[in-house]
């Protein structure tokens, strides 16, 4: 007798809430991305809509014609790239260096003219001229010099024959300037300083790689984890649409159907940020790329990224590198060209200490240059020359002994910077393999965990189809597969920006691209 009269109290509940359900149906069934369509009018016989789908699986490369390698950014940096040409002015600025320091070996030609005319009287008459040659051993000087000084009031210790006086001679100097001068010392150094310069080039053009590569990866971290979420969104969406459709045959809880919604609408905005990440992260890519004529072109947006490869980098590549980096690291090169520029600076300090003594010779000929014919008296003989002596020496050598001083200091502390630099190179090396290898146990643990997330959401589903689960537990497992996939294409991007670290530290590049 109860159950009679529960069930007809319970009919006409129903029948006085059916209006009511009817517009719940009505708001559950709108699609994801429309508020205003309603759900089909409920009818008997429809099919159940199917939860499960297979999804989130490894996301493949799509075209290859679309790819844009690391390979093809590493061709348009080195090949374009403004820091890139301006590192290389470098080396050409060292050379033009050595040419300036070569210009204290020019040969020096010159001649001077002075006449005075008074009261018909020929006061002087003069006209120097020499030629100056300087010589790279010790120092010395060759000169050849034709004068004519001639005229009533010309001093007697400088006067000539009418026809001039020629002489061939040298100034070689004794003591200060015999083993090393200030234009061997320059010369010497500006060699020196290629290197340097060479060591920053190849630094410069290192730096502009690494943060390419970076800026790379992080494209490719934009893309995958847009992708995934957009993958996502349209699981939800299904999911969404399956569940109305069982709500609309009475196989499920129109409640249900609210919280898939929730789970499309949530994840639309993650993606709508995602789109931004991305649009941000092709914009800072772009900073890298030129074309041959200088201006700035932009990444297409068909284009994709490679995927990583996640070479593992083997001790013997980390033994070669480390040895490469206490060998050949451009910082450490730098600081050896400075050692050798200021080792050339010590040896010319030390040989300023010495007093100067310089000693002139000239061969002195009489010609008459003015006719076409050699006089026969046109001769260089011993009893025909010039002789000359310089003295000069600082008593107290303060000047050149503080210099000295100053030389050293430098000595030792540019030693003592690269015993430290060295050893911080190679730690860093080593401290970024490390990096690698748990990067490399990240990766492996990451996706044993997904494999089981996997199983998991799998479980929930046919679970679900027993009765057993609910959408927001399915939509939890869900959402945790996704963000797993998301951690590990990012683990991935941190492998390989951290693998070009390890590459950089080292003082070279994982791409060469033939520079």
């Amino acid at each position: 007798m109860l159950s009679v009269v529960s069930k007809k109290l319970f009919s006409f509940h129903l029948s006085r809430h059916w209006p009511l359900l009817g517009l719940l149906f009505a708001f559950l069934g709108r699609p994801a991305q429309a508020q205003d369509p309603n759900l089909p009018t409920r009818r008997s016989g429809l099919e159940k809509a199917p939860l499960q789908t297979t999804q989130l699986n490894i996301i493949r490369p799509g075209d290859t014609a679309k790819v844009f390698s690391l390979q093809d950014l590493a061709d348009l940096v080195f090949a374009n790239h403004p820091i890139v040409k301006q590192a290389d002015l470098l080396s050409d600025e060292a050379r033009s260096q050595v040419l300036q320091a070569r210009g204290g070996f020019d040969p020096k030609l010159g001649s001077d003219f002075h006449r005075k005319q008074f009261g018909g009287t020929d006061y002087y008459n003069n006209w120097g001229n020499e030629l100056k040659v300087p010589l790279w051993p010790g120092g010395i000087d060759l000169k050849a010099s034709y004068d004519r000084y001639v005229g009533t009031y010309v001093n007697p210790e400088g006067r000539t024959p009418v026809s001039g006086l020629a002489g061939v001679g040298l100034s070689v100097p004794i003591g200060a300037g015999l083993l090393i001068d200030a234009r061997r010392s320059t010369l010497r150094q500006a060699k020196a300083m290629q290197n340097a310069a060479e060591a920053d080039r190849v630094k410069q053009i290192n730096e502009v790689w690494l943060q390419a590569v970076k800026d790379y990866w992080t494209w490719y971290y934009s893309v995958q984890q847009s992708a995934l979420i957009q993958e996502g969104v349209a699981l939800a969406d299904r999911r969404f649409q399956g569940t109305a459709r069982r709500a609309q045959i009475g196989d499920q809880a129109p409640i249900d159907s609210v919280e898939a919604q929730i789970t499309v609408q949530d994840r639309q905005v993650q993606a709508a940020q995602l789109d931004v990440d991305l649009l941000n992260a092709r914009l800072v890519l772009s900073n890298h790329l030129w074309n041959k004529d200088g201006q700035p072109v932009e990444l297409p947006t068909y284009a994709v990224p490679q995927s990583p490869v996640l070479d593992t980098v083997s001790r013997a590549e980390l033994q070669r590198l480390t040895d490469f980096a206490a060998a050949q690291h451009p910082t450490l090169r730098k600081l050896e060209a400075k050692l050798s520029q200021l080792s050339i600076e010590e040896r010319y300090r030390r040989e300023m200490l010495k007093p100067k003594v310089n000693l002139s010779g000239v061969l002195l000929s009489q010609g008459d240059f003015y006719r076409s014919e050699v006089p026969s008296y046109y001769n260089f003989g011993m009893d025909n020359y010039k002789v000359g002596v310089d003295f000069s020496f600082p008593l107290f050598l303060r000047a050149e002994r503080g210099k000295l001083q100053y030389t050293r200091i430098q000595v030792k502390e540019t030693t003592l910077e690269r015993q430290q630099s060295q050893r911080t190179i190679v730690t860093r090396v080593n401290s970024v393999y490390n990096t690698l290898r748990a990067y490399e146990n990240q990766l492996a643990l990451q996706a044993q965990t997904i494999a089981n997330q996997r199983l998991l959401l799998q479980a929930e589903l046919q679970k679900f189809e027993l009765g057993e689960s609910t959408i927001f537990l399915i939509n939890a497992r869900e959402t945790k597969l996704i963000d797993l996939r998301i951690k590990q294409e990012s683990l991935r991007a941190n492998y390989e920006k951290s693998r070009a670290e390890l590459y950089y530290y080292a003082g070279t590049r994982s791409v060469d691209a033939g520079r």
